[in-house]
């Protein structure tokens, strides 16, 4: 869905390929386009394979994929436009570990949308991408990304260091997805909610204190305080459905281990307790082991 958001925008001012994996959904981009509708209107034209071969060489490799699909994207590029730059656009940490040889730019995201089908996809949270450097790759790439991405009518905004922003998404994706996967409640005001010893914001905060304890620690000063975060998305009303409550109605594997188990495995490294964070890890696996 965030792969299709970027596609459908940056067609509209430069070259696009995608690369799918399966024949129908190439075939259908081909044929119909990419049709965005919610916060904008249009209909991209761009062009699809499942085989990179099949593709022109392009400058930039953009890598939307869940962190359950990244191994298999990034084995899929092995030996091939070993010259494009790639950007990242994954949750938690160590995504930028899967291309190791290559200029890779960190990105996370803010913006969301609902897939409706191959050619359709709504965008509903009109809200920034967050770009960095990664390793040697120069600043400048970084900063024609971004203006690229701002061109196309999304938003962006650079980093020198994209850790501290890193981590605040960390911090609150690990909150709120785990959250949204076991009680089935889209993100909305229950999280922020902190009135009666009952409500669900109580935990969220919480939650939330233990990983700024672990970044602490981790000498990374956050960006942005990962509870106002969840408290103003929770004030925008559009009852975002966070990705795991997507994935556990559906019964696909979860992005737990690369957020909560990242976030679980940098607590023990600078020796921060964290049972909460730990308690809802293992709950979500406890969730995705009840599939079968």
């Amino acid at each position: 869905m965030i792969g299709s958001l970027f596609a459908a925008h940056l067609a509209r001012v430069c070259e696009v390929s995608v690369v799918c994996r399966r024949e129908e959904h190439a075939r259908a981009l081909n044929e119909q386009g990419l049709r965005v509708s919610g916060r904008h209107e249009f209909t991209a034209v761009l062009t699809a394979s499942t085989d990179p071969a099949e593709l022109p060489v392009p400058e930039l490799v953009l890598v939307a994929t869940k962190t359950t699909e990244l191994q298999a994207a990034a084995a899929r590029l092995e030996g091939r436009w070993e010259d494009s730059a790639v950007m990242t656009v994954q949750n938690g940490l160590g995504a930028e570990a899967a291309f190791p040889t290559r200029r890779v730019i960190s990105a996370v995201t803010f913006m969301s949308g609902t897939r409706h089908s191959d050619t359709h996809v709504e965008y509903i949270l009109d809200t920034e991408t967050w770009l960095g450097p990664h390793g040697d790759t120069p600043y400048a790439l970084v900063e024609e990304v971004a203006a690229l991405i701002a061109e196309s009518g999304l938003k962006s905004q650079t980093f020198g260091d994209l850790l501290p922003a890193q981590w605040a998404k960390l911090i609150f994706n690990a909150t709120v997805n785990g959250v949204a996967a076991l009680t089935g409640l889209p993100h909305d005001s229950h999280f922020a909610a902190r009135g009666e010893p009952g409500d669900l914001g109580n935990l969220v905060f919480e939650l939330m204190e233990e990983g700024k304890r672990v970044a602490n620690a981790a000498g990374v000063e956050l960006y942005q305080d990962p509870w106002e975060m969840n408290v103003l998305a929770t004030q925008r009303g559009s009852r975002h459905y966070p990705s795991m409550l997507e994935d556990v109605e559906a019964q696909r594997p979860t992005e737990v281990e690369l957020i909560n188990g990242s976030l679980i495995s940098e607590a023990r490294r600078v020796g921060v307790d964290v049972p909460l964070q730990t308690a809802l890890y293992r709950l979500v696996k406890a969730r995705e082991a009840s599939y079968s």
